[in-house]
C-alpha cells in the first residue's frame, strides 16, 4: 500500500516583520504566554475588537513588552495562524505511527482535528482569524487546501488498497469531507462555542465514512 502523503501540510511562514528571534528559554516562554493571551482574545472578541493593549492587560505585561516580541497586531495574528497550521503535521506524524490503513488514517486525522478545535485555543483563534482575513492587513495562507490534498492522497491509496467503495472518486470525496468537517466545526462554534464539536463530527463523520468505505 502506498505511503500516505505525509508532506501535505506545507510549512507556513507568512511574510511579516517580527520581533527578535528568541534565544533564551525565558524569552520563548514569554512569547508563548503573549501568543496564548492573544489567541484567547481573538477567539472571544475577534481581530478588530482586540487591541495590543488588551493583549498586554490579559497577560499582565506592558504594551512595550508585547511589542518587543510582536511588533504589530498583524504579527501577533500571523504568528497564531502559523501555530494553527503547525498543529496538523504534528498530529499527522502521531497518527501515521498508529499504522492504520488509509481510510482509517483519514478518519483518525479528522477525529484528532475535532479534539483540537474543541480544546486548543490556538487552533480556535487561527480558524477565526482566517474567517476575518479581510480585516487583517497581511497575507494569510489559503485555508483548507492542505486538508484536501492530504485526504485526497489518502483516499487514492485507499482505492488502490480496495478500501474505497466502488465508484467513489477520491477528489470529490476529499473535498466533501473537508467541507463537512469545517462546516461542522463552524456550526458547533456558533451554537455551543465548540463544546460539542467532537460529538457533532463523530455523528457526521460516521455517516460520511460509511458512505465511502468499501463493504
Amino acid at each position: 500500500m502506498p505511503e500516505p502523503h505525509v508532506n501535505a501540510f506545507a510549512p507556513r511562514r507568512t511574510p511579516t516583520r517580527r520581533g527578535p528571534d528568541p534565544k533564551q528559554e525565558r524569552s520563548v516562554l514569554t512569547r508563548l504566554r503573549v501568543l496564548r493571551g492573544a489567541a484567547e482574545l481573538f477567539t472571544e472578541r475577534g481581530y478588530r475588537q482586540t487591541s495590543v493593549k488588551d493583549v498586554a492587560d490579559r497577560v499582565e505585561m506592558t504594551k512595550g513588552a508585547v511589542y518587543f516580541h510582536y511588533p504589530t497586531k498583524e504579527a501577533l495574528a500571523l504568528a497564531i495562524v502559523d501555530e494553527h497550521y503547525a498543529r496538523w503535521p504534528k498530529i499527522l506524524d502521531e497518527v501515521n505511527k498508529e499504522g492504520l490503513g488509509p481510510v482509517d488514517t483519514a478518519a483518525r486525522m479528522l477525529e484528532r482535528a475535532a479534539v483540537a478545535f474543541q480544546d486548543d485555543v490556538i487552533v480556535q483563534a487561527g480558524a477565526r482569524l482566517q474567517l476575518e482575513r479581510p480585516q487583517i492587513d497581511a497575507e494569510l495562507p489559503t485555508p483548507y487546501v492542505d486538508w484536501i490534498s492530504l485526504l485526497e492522497s489518502l483516499l487514492v491509496s485507499a482505492r488502490e488498497a480496495g478500501e474505497l467503495r466502488p465508484g467513489v472518486d477520491p477528489g470529490p470525496a476529499a473535498r466533501s469531507l473537508v467541507s463537512a468537517f469545517f462546516g461542522s466545526q463552524h456550526v458547533s462554534d456558533v451554537l455551543s462555542g465548540r463544546a460539542d464539536v467532537v460529538r457533532r463530527w463523530r455523528d457526521l463523520g460516521d455517516l460520511l465514512f460509511r458512505a465511502i468505505r468499501a463493504d
